[in-house]
């Protein structure tokens, strides 16, 4: 098949793209990298600084534009494929419509169906949007609803939405956002991770508990960063003989990966049900990821057996108490390590999770 990736969400298309390549498909990756994350792609779309940047940007997609038509398969990372006004994304996604075969819509991050299902339905017991029945207020979340609901971008995904071929979501969350609004084309198939380590090489545990913290500076509050930080340094204080805490702050993909080398524990996504990219990716490194590991996403996945998540409910109290049991039980640290690279080659290994996109993709294509 010829494939094309659009757009970039934490590595997802670019691991999907290796994956699907050693498949023997013939795909193309076109994003902007995932802003300052800066990860690497086929066709560069980022946008110039300055103000004229959304019209320059036009002007190189309509030079390249020939380079995005022709193919099997068009997904889209999300609803704003390019950075550009929802305005602008309506005639480019018809043009994309018209000159190739399939379009897939990814269900990975923020759009219209996460916000509106989260602030109406409310599937979840916690997310970005809610705890129990009650809204979040916090800045981030009051600006997401104002931007998704009732705009343009509300209108954008609703077209795209109900206008593809398929939908696919990577997180048990956004499954539960989506399926019950188009339950016919929407699939859960879980993000692809690049194995790098096998159990075996995970040591025993000695010294102290190594945890590390990512932190985006204009999502703390909202992805619960500074409640997990303050846990975490709350700990350090108490127990700082047994724990050690290594904070890095808007890294770029290869900078982060090389900061949290030599880690045992990472801290991550307070309102998460599931991992997101980033734990993902330390959890194939051995680390312990303490954040979503909620029942539901263990169901999803059908596993029975492979538990290595710490999960944490949306508080500074179960944040605390969970840490601390990490650090009072140390003879957990090296199981659940080896438990987490078990746990990325049974459900994410990108070869495994290639194939699951093959057969949707072949599926789309052999149905008229």
């Amino acid at each position: 098949m010829k494939i094309l990736l659009l757009g970039e969400y934490s590595r997802v298309h670019t691991t999907l793209a290796a994956g699907l390549k050693c498949r023997g498909h013939q795909v193309t990756v076109c994003s902007n990298g995932d802003f300052w994350k800066n990860y690497p792609r086929d066709i560069d779309v980022s946008r110039p600084n300055g103000r004229w940047g959304g019209i320059q940007l036009l002007g190189r997609i309509a030079r390249i534009f020939p380079q995005l038509c022709g193919y099997d398969i068009v997904q889209l990372i999300n609803p704003l494929f390019f950075e550009l006004r929802a305005e602008r994304l309506f005639l480019l996604y018809k043009l994309l419509r018209r000159y190739n075969k399939r379009i897939v819509l990814g269900g990975f991050g923020m759009d219209y169906y996460w916000v509106h299902e989260n602030i109406t339905r409310m599937p979840l017991r916690y997310s970005d949007f809610n705890i129990g029945s009650k809204l979040r207020n916090d800045k981030e979340a009051i600006r997401y609803t104002q931007d998704w609901c009732g705009t343009a971008k509300e209108k954008l995904n609703r077209l795209i939405a109900d206008d593809c071929d398929a939908i696919v979501t990577g997180l048990y969350e956004y499954w539960v956002c989506y399926q019950p609004v188009f339950p016919q084309k929407t699939s859960f198939i879980p993000y692809p991770i690049q194995p790098t380590m096998k159990p075996s090489d995970i040591p025993p545990h000695q010294g102290k508990l190594r945890l590390f913290l990512g932190i985006n500076g204009n999502r703390s509050a909202y992805k619960g960063t500074d409640i997990m930080l303050k846990a975490a340094t709350d700990i350090v204080a108490r127990y700082p003989e047994r724990v050690a805490l290594k904070v890095a702050k808007s890294l770029a993909f290869n900078e982060y990966m090389q900061a949290m080398e030599g880690e045992e524990a990472i801290l991550d996504q307070l309102y998460s049900y599931t991992p997101s990219m980033n734990p993902l990716e330390a959890m194939a490194k051995g680390i312990i990821c303490i954040g979503g590991g909620e029942p539901e996403s263990y169901e999803i996945l059908q596993e029975k057996e492979l538990h290595p998540i710490i999960n944490v409910a949306p508080f500074y109290e179960s944040v605390y108490n969970e840490l601390e049991q990490l650090v009072i039980h140390p003879e957990r640290i090296t199981p659940l390590r080896r438990q987490s690279i078990q746990y990325i080659m049974r459900h994410h290994d990108y070869l495994k999770v290639s194939a699951q996109y093959e057969q949707l993709y072949l599926s789309l294509l052999n149905t008229r």
